[in-house]
């Protein structure tokens, strides 16, 4: 199985952090719509397989299956390709280090990418899983709706209620440290099954550890709301969406891009991210970007 090493991972995640800071608005906003919808897939059926498993006989199982079908969601980000704010949160600012986008254009694009997210998320929540009666809107729901309906509040109720801003900030710091080392290694695959197998296990784990990804919670939040969890407001998930953007973003920055770039990229020519990391736009679900000089 071809791979590249990490210094050549680590160019690639270079250009491809160019190539996303060069999407046009309409193409950003787009990509961003599929990335938080596909988040909110593998939300979704995580809620679908872990209902009605009782902790008194499963203990902590269901938090493993639960990971286990999430990675679905990034899977689908990485191999279909769409823009997702918590992987761009490496990618723009190690292009950032190298110089080869400006402060702007990595503003830009967060925003953007952010608004993205945010509209697949709630649309995934409201119409495919509220309105459709996947996740029924009260516990007596027929059939496994019911079910998915208290596993959806428990969710939302934890995540929105439960814990405090601490708690979030530092899980969320967590989560992207692992959401971003999944891409990482994702980078350095030159095949589809091994960008999925180098997904699987650290997606699984973030999620199996409980900790908070500002996308998907994009998605459990509103749902929760939708579906009248006891106690969750508006506030609550703002409150929750605003502190875990902010621990996701020092996950990703600081523990993948900065020591990353650091380790790899620190006093190397600029034609290492030409040489070694140009193939990263295609992997990554487009063509190849420009590697001119230094900006």
């Amino acid at each position: 199985m071809a791979y590249k090493t990490p210094q050549e991972a680590s160019a690639a995640a270079v250009v491809a952090g160019m190539r996303k800071a060069n999407l046009t608005p309409p193409k950003a906003l787009v990509a961003g719509f599929l990335g938080g919808a596909y988040i909110a897939f593998g939300s979704l059926v995580a809620i679908a397989v872990s209902s009605g498993l009782d902790p008194k006989t499963w203990g902590t199982l269901p938090t493993l299956f639960t990971g286990a079908v999430f990675a679905l969601g990034l899977i689908l980000v990485v191999v279909a390709g769409a823009e997702l704010l918590t992987g761009n949160m490496a990618i723009l600012p190690i292009a950032l280090l190298r110089r080869r986008i400006t402060p702007a254009q990595l503003g830009v694009n967060f925003g953007l990418v952010l608004i993205g997210n945010l509209l697949g998320s709630v649309f995934v929540a409201y119409f495919l899983a509220y309105k459709t009666g996947v996740v029924g809107a009260t516990a007596d729901a027929a059939g496994s709706a019911g079910l998915e309906h208290v596993r959806a509040v428990a969710l939302a109720t934890g995540k929105g209620v439960t814990e405090t801003n601490p708690q979030i900030f530092f899980r969320a710091v967590g989560c992207n440290w692992l959401v971003c080392l999944a891409i990482w290694m994702a980078y350095s695959a030159e095949d589809i099954g091994g960008k999925i197998l180098a997904i699987f296990f650290p997606i699984m784990a973030f999620v199996a550890m409980g900790f908070d990804h500002v996308v998907a919670n994009m998605f459990f939040l509103p749902l929760g709301h939708f579906i009248g969890t006891p106690g969750l407001g508006w506030d609550d998930v703002t409150r929750n969406l605003v502190i875990a953007f902010l621990g996701n973003l020092v996950g990703a920055a600081v523990f993948v891009a900065g020591i990353y770039g650091y380790m790899h990229l620190k006093d190397t020519p600029d034609e290492v991210d030409a040489t070694t990391g140009g193939a990263a736009a295609r992997s990554d679900g487009g063509a190849p970007a420009r590697s001119g000089t230094r900006r």
